[in-house]
């Protein structure tokens, strides 16, 4: 790209590709329990000339997912009122980001989980630096990976597991971290969405 692609542009494509759903089976050990509610935020900060996209890694003390890099987010809430006031309210809770330091782009479409959740994404855009207040119990890491390193499709592998009949994303590590599974997933659903992928992809 010659420029950085800009809030708005991000904004209007997300708005396109919003309606873009899976409709994907549940896991045969979910067959007739319907999925639990949840959203994540896919929080992105401008820094060093680029947007970098914000990730946790997961603590072993957590119920789902332990150990694994995600983004902050979890199970809807009888109090919320939509997907964005769940991904705001987890993010909050999680990394001590203020929901008024959040502002809303868009969404994509949701995604189920192993652990029998459908996810809807929110992506946001929130200020960098920024004084986290992590709670550790579920949160073991916070840290920022570029956007252009995760749209290099030399970057990450996709992948059919014959088991499940699924597509599996799994990228190189970065900084020490392994990206991969829904949130992998979901980081490339983003990067399509955004028309960020190679002509290849």
């Amino acid at each position: 790209m010659s420029h950085p692609i800009t809030e708005a542009e991000i904004s209007a494509r997300l708005e396109l590709a919003r309606h873009r759903s899976f409709h994907e089976e549940p896991f045969p050990q979910f067959a007739g329990k319907p999925p639990r509610p949840a959203a994540v935020m896919v929080p992105l900060a401008w820094a060093d000339g680029d947007w970098q996209v914000l990730f946790t890694r997961r603590t072993d003390r957590v119920e789902h997912h332990k150990g694994q890099v995600s983004f902050p987010g979890g199970a809807t809430d009888p109090d919320d009122v939509s997907p964005e006031d769940t991904a705001l309210r987890e993010a909050e809770e999680e990394i001590g980001l203020r929901r008024s330091d959040a502002r809303i782009l868009g969404r994509l479409g949701n995604m189920r989980t192993v652990s029998n959740f459908l996810v809807t994404p929110i992506v946001a855009v929130i200020p960098w630096p920024y004084a986290f207040r992590v709670h550790t119990i579920e949160v073991s890491r916070v840290f920022t990976i570029p956007l252009q390193w995760l749209a290099a499709r030399d970057n990450w592998q996709e992948f059919i597991r014959r088991e499940t009949n699924r597509s599996v994303v799994v990228y190189f590590p970065y900084d020490g971290e392994l990206l991969w599974g829904v949130t992998g997933r979901m980081t490339v659903e983003f990067i399509r969405a955004i028309g960020l992928h190679s002509a290849e992809d």
